[in-house]
Formats: C-alpha cells, structure tokens, sequence
C-alpha cells in the first residue's frame, strides 16, 4: 500500500511541478472540456480528409466529363486541401480567442 506522503518505493515523495496553464486543462479535473476539445479536434481532422476526398471525386467527375484527365482532380485536391486549411484556421483561432477570454475573465475575478 503505497502512503500519500511516500512515493512508490517507500522513499519521500517528489514534490509535484507544476504544468504550463496548455496543458494545466488536461490534468484530470483540471479543464472544463477536455473531452469536447479532443473531440473538436479530432473532428478537424476528419473535415480535413473529407473535404480533400470530396473535392476529388468532384474533379475526377468534371475530368470525365470534359475529358480532361489530371486536370480537375489536381485542382480539386488543393481546392479540397486549401479550403480545409482555412477552416481549420479559423476554429483554432476562435479557440484561442476564447481561451484567452476565459483567461482573462479569470484573472478579472481574482
């Protein structure tokens, strides 16, 4: 039975360092939602790949249609691939602004 004063092997117990206030939120209990974060941003992730196989297939159809082979799939994927980037942008940024409004209203209260 390990004692809450001693460490695993008997011997004193290190003090506890303290974490960055990024990661602070993923100390359990230590973040409002860390579980909606990580799933948020798993969820970029997958906009990301559907947006790049969404606008491929877009531009493999108009390929076949005009007969123009490589052309529309190459820029339907950087189409796809660009249009991913900036909304992934833009939620990272409304994020952080809203992280550091929460901060902010944080250190107002105290």
């Amino acid at each position: 039975m390990v004692d809450n004063e001693r460490g695993p092997d008997g011997g004193e117990k290190p003090p506890e360092m303290p974490l960055p206030e990024s990661l602070e939120r993923l100390r359990p209990g230590g973040g409002k939602s860390t579980a909606n974060g990580a799933g948020r941003y798993a969820g970029f992730g997958i906009q990301f790949a559907v947006a790049i196989v969404v606008f491929l297939k877009v531009g493999e159809w108009l390929d076949r249609r005009f007969g123009t082979d490589p052309l529309f799939l190459y820029i339907g994927v950087f189409t796809g691939a660009g249009t991913a980037f900036y909304s992934m942008y833009r939620g990272l940024m409304a994020d952080q602004r809203r992280a550091e409004q929460e901060q902010q209203k944080d250190k107002d209260q105290k």
